[in-house]
């Protein structure tokens, strides 16, 4: 089947002959047509051929495609035609030609077709623009299915351009190839010109393999030619540094081995000298040259498992170089005669993976790449290495295969408070960073499949083996946000590989139909996790996770014509392995992946469920990824008898799957309805659930005793404010809950817990069977000092203000003031000699400070200053454990005496005093921290707010949002009196405007520069960050009485609130509630978040879509800040004095709404808060009553 044997080539001489006649000409075209059709026949017979089979079947496809190559360049136009026609017949059947180095150097030595002689310059300038045209197509074509390959191709033939008798062609080529980019492909359809490619990861691998610096991914857009062309540089400089001894010059060997090299020339020393003796001292030196790169690759890999950092650039080098004597040594790596060798190709397969960085991944990829493309003989060697490193991975949890609570990404940051399970502890573990680099890799093995799967068996059955080793079980794949492209694309190879196999194996392949239920399995298994976001500030990185789910949906639709014949041959052949009559009309035995059941009918059931998720996980992931962008067309509307279906289907899975729905789609009553039914039906299935609790621990079920609640006692903890919701008046006190709630409480350490200490508190009120909550309370109090002081200090909160700050003289006690006074004397006299000690001098101390506020009140202003210096200079720090009450881990060192100022006040005096602080992780860095000491006013409302503020912050922070809140601390310490926490490094508003006359953007250029200068960009992006923050939680929250004096900025542009005496339903003037915007949104800071003027410009957008995307964030945590807030409802606060507070609150988050249309609302919020006329209109008010800036 040679070419010059076959009978293509034949038939080919005789059309060759000149003026042949228009019928013999079509005569004999088809008889070329018959020959070629028989040589793909015989090429078809041998789809599964491996070791020499293989490798003769494609020794006869490469010497066809580089025969009709080179007849591009004939004379005859018509064979020309001819040739290009079976050309593209060759490529759409057999692209693994599209990869073979031969073919490449045939199809590229075409550039250098010279003018024929007696050619019409007409004939020769269409000749050559066709092959420009197939040169391109090629290479076009090449880089969409694998890019990584094609790239590495290219530089080697660049890099071998220097050499004049293998890379000729170079110099012509170049310019044919210098405007083709790779980009990224959008689900959105929107892309320039560039070339698309459509697997998120498959581009990340392609921006590794070009060997630039820069994280090209994050640019969505990669210059082939250009990167190209450095790389191949690179490539060769490696090659050129006198590989054998020159470049690890005498200095490095002591004997005489380099001496005996250097004395005759590398490349020609064997052959001319034929002199053992050269030949053992070049042995020898090469020994020593690979013993040299093992040494220092086994060095990054003792330095990981030691933790220590690992420098990226001298592991680039060290890989650099061990792969450029590689391929330096081609002959070498063929033969494998050194016993180091292998090692050496080893080592590099393993330290990325070892390292599990997405620098180290990023450097494999270009090595491998590199090796495969100059030394393709050691392409199933290197990948057989691969796989073995890649299941290394799975097997010890890295990455992509890291399933515990570490690598839940949000919701495991908001463990305890909003999220059920223990504390974690992150260390210096970085999981983004490592399922970032099994993204790189899994893009590198994709390109891998696409080049192996139609010419090397022997590679495919390694692709193969890293699948089935990835999926054989479900659970063990990390649920961080952040996977969901990488683990989606693995997905999708799977099916890929299986559509391969099936197709190559007339669908007789058991190993690939069940490999593809372990796919849809494994895929179940993502969905039974809660939903959730994380920002990695890439709008490429966001648009790849969107289009690697809907690839893999895509990929589901093609196999939906086949996906009864898929569900019949899997059902089929399980029965039949298992010996079971080919008559049986259902499978009395279990499947390997869904256990027992009619696999036939659930089959479809299940691909229908698993379509529906996914199309809701694209549709949100797009909202996520294009904030400010019309979503994507309108899905199917799916009826109740679906819900039904769908949750009973998702149920017989895992019934995880079925509460992570109702999480997607809350708002869906038949659905809760569905659920319910199902949790009362199997609840003893279910006690590792906390999800669960909410569908049998209900209002009606504590009323009716029912004995579903007997199940508590073994059920998982939930959330500490799912669990202090059940201590609401709705659930009676019941026993059982109580116990349970209690359990939960005590399973979490009590320094979590502090946090909703004004909740717990309120909770006493309902402390109606034998004092539970408040045993609970005395046991924490005994493990925790921290525990028990705030305990005390909010009781203290509760107690009744004394007659001067009543309107009407006195405040009568009720039943919850005697409890709360009888918890805090328990805890007290609970402190053995040590606490009751530490106890004293903090509560000592600081009453000291407060009681300051009593000594100036009689006193004239002029003379408070200095009587607030005499009092503190009696006030000494007793011991080095005294803390701030409002922040427990910065430590009291010193007070600043001269710091105290009296501040205005219609009750008693408020002072400020400046504190030496340190803090309690660094003891040696000390700091100023002001707190002002308020007497007569009730804070208690402000720690509600900076609570949910808090809680924001947490739930910004953990998803990755560069947004920005500050929740100072705030603490009551008495009856109307309290500890306020002073922000660091500010001023308000109103303080600005008495040193300047010009608004915000004035006094920006002012503080920081021009306009377009560092420093101003980078305090505008403060105030940008810090405003969107706000917005989000001031539209929850809804704080009224925004002037210019709540409103802060630190010295680097950020936006503070303070202040939140009116919050949800309450507002200033009588509940006027004149400020009806949703946040504050002035036109001096529409100036700064808008230059255009009219919401076109980039800062706006930025602004908005910050604030979108805080919101969806909030969302998913709606349940937990409801929680919050409710608990406090019976405190007795102004702002649930009127209205619906909790029921308004609930409406704000629009739980009603999908993704897609919340996104729409906050972008209309924003519009609507835009130089609002209310709001100018509320600032002149304050102005002209108060004097406040406006």
């Amino acid at each position: 089947m040679g070419e010059e044997r076959s009978a293509l080539s034949c038939a080919f001489e005789y059309l060759e002959e000149p003026n042949l006649p228009v019928p013999i000409h079509q005569c004999l075209s088809a008889i070329v047509q018959r020959a070629f059709d028989a040589s793909l026949a015989w090429l078809d017979e041998r789809p599964n051929m491996s070791g020499v089979d293989a490798t003769e079947r494609e020794s006869v496809l490469v010497t066809h495609t580089c025969f009709l190559l080179s007849k591009l360049t004939h004379r005859d136009e018509r064979l020309c035609d001819l040739a290009c026609k079976l050309l593209n017949r060759i490529k759409s059947k057999y692209p693994q030609v599209l990869w073979q180095p031969l073919c490449l150097d045939s199809l590229f030595c075409l550039v250098q077709t010279q003018s024929l002689p007696s050619v019409d310059p007409g004939r020769i300038a269409s000749m050559q623009s066709l092959i420009k045209k197939q040169i391109r197509m090629w290479v076009i074509q090449s880089l969409s299915v694998a890019p990584c390959t094609t790239q590495g191709l290219l530089q080697e033939r660049i890099r071998l351009g220097s050499s004049s008798s293998r890379g000729f062609y170079a110099s012509d080529l170049l310019p044919l190839l210098s405007d083709i980019k790779l980009e990224q492909s959008r689900e959105d359809g929107l892309s320039s010109d560039s070339l698309a490619v459509t697997v998120p990861a498959l581009f990340a691998a392609a921006a590794a393999a070009t060997g630039a610096r820069e994280r090209l991914i994050d640019t969505g857009c990669l210059e082939v030619l250009s990167n190209g062309i450095v790389s191949a540089t690179v490539k060769s400089s490696y090659i050129n540094i006198n590989i054998g001894g020159l470049a690890f010059s005498q200095e490095h060997f002591q004997d005489n081995t380099a001496g005996l090299i250097l004395g005759g020339s590398w490349s020609d020393s064997f052959e001319e000298k034929k002199s053992q003796e050269i030949l053992s001292a070049k042995n020898k030196l090469k020994e020593k040259l690979i013993a040299s790169f093992l040494h220092l690759l086994q060095q990054f890999i003792s330095a990981v498992e030691r933790g220590a950092n690992i420098n990226a650039e001298a592991f680039r080098e060290t890989c650099l170089k061990s792969a450029a004597f590689i391929v330096s040594e081609l002959e070498l790596s063929r033969n494998m005669e050194l016993e180091g060798f292998s090692r050496l190709l080893r080592l590099l397969c393993w330290c990325p993976a070892y390292i599990c960085s997405t620098e180290a991944m990023r450097t494999g990829v270009f090595v491998w790449t590199w090796l495969v493309s100059a030394a393709p003989h050691l392409s199933s060697l290197l990948l057989a290495e691969l796989v073995d490193a890649w299941l290394w991975t799975v097997e010890t949890g890295h990455g992509l295969f890291s399933s515990g609570p570490c690598s839940s990404g949000p919701n495991g940051k908001l463990r305890p408070q909003l999220t059920p399970g223990e504390p974690l502890s992150f260390g210096d573990r970085d999981i983004v960073e490592e399922i970032n680099a099994h993204r790189v890799w899994l893009g590198f093995f994709f390109d891998r499949f696409e080049v192996v799967r139609h010419s090397s068996m022997d590679q495919l059955i390694l692709i193969g083996r890293l699948l089935q080793g990835s999926l054989k079980k479900s659970n063990h794949f990390a649920s961080h946000p952040v996977a969901t492209g990488t683990f989606f694309s693995l997905l999708l190879l799977g099916l890929k590989y299986c559509s391969c196999r099936l197709k190559a194996c007339q669908a007789k392949s058991m190993d690939a139909w069940i490999l593809k239920d372990r796919i849809y399995r494994a895929a179940f298994g993502w969905f039974s996790h809660y939903p959730a976001w994380y920002d990695c500030n890439s709008e490429a990185f966001s648009q790849g996770e969107v289009k690697a789910v809907a690839s893999f949906v895509d990929q589901m639709n093609v196999e939906c014509s086949e996906n009864m014949l898929m569900a019949e041959h899997s059902g089929k052949l399980y029965a039949q392995d298992r010996e079971l009559s080919n008559n049986c009309s259902q499978m009395d035995v279990a499947h390997p992946v869904w256990g027992r059941g009619d696999y036939l009918s659930a089959g479809e059931k299940r691909k229908q469920l698993l379509l529906m998720l996914c199309h809701h996980e694209v549709d949100r992931l797009y909202t996520w990824a294009n904030p400010l962008r019309e979503g994507l067309p309108a899905r199917q509307r799916i009826s109740s008898d679906q819900w039904i279906d769908f949750a009973r289907t998702a149920w017989a899975i895992d019934p995880c799957i079925t509460f992570g729905m109702l999480a997607r789609f809350p708002a869906v009553g038949p659905l809760r309805a569905e659920i319910m039914s199902l949790v009362q039906e199997n609840i003893a299935d279910i006690y590792d659930i906390p999800e669960a609790l909410p569908f049998f621990v209900t209002p009606k079920a504590a009323e009716d005793d029912s004995l579903v609640l007997k199940r508590l006692p073994h059920w998982a903890p939930c959330s500490i404010t799912r669990a202090l919701e059940f201590l609401t008046p709705a659930y009676k006190a019941h026993p059982r809950i109580m116990a349970y709630v209690l359990r939960v409480l005590e399973t979490y350490p009590p320094e979590r817990v502090t946090f909703f200490m004004p909740q717990l508190v309120q909770t006493l009120r309902y402390d109606a069977y034998d004092g539970l909550i408040e045993q609970y309370l005395i046991a924490a109090a005994k493990r925790s000092h921290i525990f028990a002081h705030i305990l005390i200090w909010q009781l203290q909160g509760e107690e009744p203000l004394p007659e001067e700050f009543t309107k009407d003289g006195s405040q009568e006690a009720d039943s919850f003031t005697d409890l709360a006074l009888k918890v805090k004397e328990r805890i007290i006299q609970s402190f053995d000699n040590e606490a009751l000690d530490m106890f004293s001098r903090e509560f000592r101390f600081f009453d000291k400070v407060t009681n300051i506020s009593g000594v100036l009140y009689p006193l004239s202003k002029e003379q408070r200053r200095a009587a607030i210096k005499r009092e503190l200079e009696k006030i000494e720090v007793e011991g080095t454990d005294l803390y701030l009450p409002t922040d427990p881990n910065k430590l009291v060192r010193g007070i600043q005496v001269n710091s105290g100022i009296p501040l205005q006040s219609a009750a008693k005096v408020p002072i400020m005093i400046t504190f030496d602080v340190v803090d309690r992780n660094d003891i040696h860095v000390i700091r100023p921290q002001a707190c002002i000491f308020k007497v007569g006013d009730d804070c208690r409302q402000d720690v509600l707010a900076l609570q949910v503020i808090a809680l924001l912050r947490d739930i910004f922070e953990a998803a990755g949002l560069n947004l920005y809140l500050f929740p100072y601390g705030v603490l009551p310490t008495g009856p109307g009196r309290g500890i306020i926490e002073v922000v660091p490094n500010t001023r308000s508003r109103n303080q600005m405007g008495e040193t300047t006359d010009g608004g915000l953007y004035e006094v920006f250029q002012q503080d920081y520069g021009p306009v377009g200068s560092p420093r101003f960009e980078s305090a505008r992006d403060n105030f940008v960050v810090s405003s969107a923050g706000y917005a989000v939680a001031s539209l929850l929250l809804q704080p009224k009485d925004r002037h210019n004096g709540n409103l802060l900025f630190d010295n680097e542009g950020r936006l503070v609130h303070i202040d939140f005496g009116f919050i949800l339903e309450t507002s200033p003037g009588g509940n006027l509630r004149f400020e009806n915007a949703h946040f504050k949104l002035s036109h001096e800071m529409t100036q700064l978040l808008d230059p255009s003027g009219v919401m076109k410009s980039d800062t706006w957008n930025r602004f908005v879509s910050l604030c979108v995307k805080g919101y969806l964030a909030a969302r998913l945590h709606m349940d937990g800040i409801i929680n919050a807030v409710y608990l406090m409802v019976d405190s007795g606060l102004p702002c649930f004095s009127r209205g619906d507070p909790i029921g308004n609150l609930r409406k704000r988050f629009h739980p009603e709404m999908s993704e897609r249309e919340a996104a729409n609302f906050m972008i209309k919020t924003c519009e609507d808060a835009y130089n609002k006329w209310t709001t100018a209109g509320y600032d002149l008010i304050q102005y002209l009553q108060q004097g406040i800036e406006k």
